[in-house]
């Protein structure tokens, strides 16, 4: 969500100048309410909805022309009179669950052989009382790390406690290398700072320009009672009322508010104080010999942690408890989700992703959602292994592609399916890397915060407002390619509960195989640069299947290969 709004407000500084911009409640009013079931014959106008109906990511496009993943229709025409043979488990290895949770507590994965709150590692697996799953970032005596540092600090700090007073002319050639390292790791940091110093101003400016254009139309309609649909026909006097009319549709049409405003605020103060700080380290609250990367058992079992928000969302996209008349409904039935907690307020370290890893796989996970990622990785050959393990022992795992709005086959986001030295074979073969798509069939098809990669991406799922769970029985609409890994991971989950004869590369195949496809749909390529020099594309240019993950299509398919 960070990144997304600092993708929103760079190009408002870019457009605008920062000089000037207004933010006003947005009237929901006119959002359309129409169910899945029914069929839309009149044309949907996406040009001035400013947010979809929730669950748009589970319709079919040709009954109401929003492009979701057609799961209602699935469930009509195809499940109907089919019942699921199968209990799927899929591990979640975020930031944390709410387990108790009224649309999750009865999908959650239960460790049927450890008992409860006894102090006792009844199962023998090396976890006490891991009854939902296990807390990689705790420590045994309850406490929770919270935030913690980016791995960009994490290195630089490490290489200039080394470097920082070094005497370069007595170096070896191995040295002078990592010397050389350690200068492109200062100079990275250090534009990331300097980065998000700009990314304050630039909020700060979106903030003033938000309300001066607020007075401004405020005077003009006597009132604070205007709709988007009245600023969009208001025909400006002024250069004034030009400015404030420019400002409210872009803040209106982009969902800005100034709730959200102090949100980011917030997060830039906290990236500042702990994500960029390199005398901040959490790590002592885990207490485990952090440079001994082969250890496992560490930890405790709060699997929720103090801040669940993103993986109850997560979790709810992918098995939300269906037609229970409350909240949302999952992708998929018959499925429950394992809570692994291994990713901080900051970047995950590569140790806790590769013991989540070999947790989910051990315990008895089919899929693992990974919705998380970074752009460094020390100790990549630990996870490497950690992948490889899960790969051999037909686990599929489903990643977010990243939020980044960067090419994957130039530009690095871990973890990968690609090995290192580490492990013999060259990539997992159980791996699906997946990128977001809006509700808006145009050129904003493509989420404009989205990574993309021809070779790297695999497909699209939705991923833009998609409504979920939040910790404390609430509801909320987030956007991320955080959102669609689990719609695939939800997908595939439901394959398996129908169809569990079939191999997870089998799910694999059919998936990819059995997208929608937009051959000739021109998408607007991701770009934190110029909107104006923003490059476009075909849509089957951005990933490896050319397509967008379709439910009904893949059960088909599902349904012959397993005969």
């Amino acid at each position: 969500m960070i990144k997304r709004l600092f993708i929103i407000v760079t190009l408002f500084a870019t457009i605008y100048g920062c000089s000037s911009s207004q933010m006003a409640t947005k009237n929901d009013s006119s959002q359309d309410k129409t169910t899945p079931q029914e069929k839309v014959d009149q044309p949907v106008d996406f040009s001035t909805m400013l947010k979809p109906p929730e669950g748009w990511h589970h319709w079919d496009e040709e009954q109401t022309q929003f492009r979701g993943i057609s799961s209602e229709l699935a469930y009509t025409k195809i499940l109907s009179d089919n019942s699921p043979e199968e209990k799927v488990v899929v591990a979640v290895i975020d930031g944390g669950v709410d387990t108790n949770h009224e649309d999750l507590d009865d999908v959650m994965w239960i460790n049927e052989d450890e008992i409860p709150d006894n102090g006792k590692d009844d199962d023998g697996n090396g976890y006490v009382d891991d009854v939902h799953g296990w807390n990689f970032i705790g420590g045994s005596d309850g406490k929770n790390v919270n935030h913690d540092t980016f791995e960009l600090t994490r290195i630089y700090r490490s290489l200039h406690q080394e470097f920082k007073n070094a005497d370069t002319t007595s170096f070896s050639k191995k040295k002078q290398e990592q010397y050389s390292y350690y200068k492109q790791i200062k100079s990275d940091y250090e534009e990331e700072v300097n980065r998000l110093h700009q990314q304050y101003n630039n909020i700060e400016s979106l903030n003033q320009s938000m309300q001066e254009a607020k007075n401004i139309l405020d005077e003009h309609y006597a009132d604070s009672s205007y709709s988007y649909e009245d600023i969009q026909e208001l025909d400006p006097t002024s250069q004034e009322l030009n400015f404030a009319k420019n400002v409210m549709s872009y803040i209106l049409e982009n969902e800005i508010d100034s709730t959200l405003i102090a949100d980011q605020k917030k997060q830039i103060y906290e990236f500042a104080k702990y994500g960029y700080n390199p005398d901040f380290n959490p790590r002592d609250i885990v207490g485990d010999n952090y440079e001994d990367k082969s250890e496992r058992i560490y930890g405790n079992n709060d699997v929720a942690g103090p801040d669940p928000s993103h993986g109850t969302h997560v979790a709810g996209i992918i098995a939300a408890e269906r037609d229970n008349g409350i909240g949302v409904n999952g992708v998929a039935t018959n499925t429950y989700i394992m809570a692994i907690r291994a990713v901080p307020n900051g970047d995950e370290r590569d140790k806790d992703v590769a013991n989540a890893i070999r947790y989910a796989v051990d315990n008895g996970a089919d899929i693992i959602n990974m919705s998380f990622g970074k752009s460094y990785s020390p100790h990549k050959e630990v996870v490497d292994k950690a992948v490889a393990h899960a790969n051999k022992n037909n686990v599929l795992m489903v990643h977010g592609a990243g939020n980044s709005a960067q090419n994957t086959d130039t530009t690095a986001n871990y973890p990968t399916d690609k090995y290192g030295s580490a492990v013999s074979d060259s990539a997992a073969t159980l791996w699906m890397s997946v990128g977001a798509t809006s509700w808006k069939p145009n050129e904003e098809f493509i989420a404009n915060f989205s990574n993309y990669g021809d070779e790297t991406v695999d497909l699209f799922a939705p991923g833009v407002d998609i409504y979920s769970t939040m910790p404390d029985n609430k509801y909320e609409f987030q956007s991320g390619t955080s959102m669609a890994s689990p719609v695939v991971a939800g997908t595939a989950a439901l394959i398996m509960a129908y169809y569990p004869e079939l191999t997870a590369k089998q799910v694999r195949q059919i998936i990819l195989e059995n997208s929608i496809q937009y051959p000739n749909q021109l998408v607007t390529v991701p770009s934190e640069g110029n909107p104006e020099e923003s490059e476009q594309t075909i849509f089957p240019e951005l990933s490896v299947s050319d397509g967008l993950v379709n439910v009904y299509k893949a059960l088909r398919a599902a349904e012959e290969m397993s005969q």
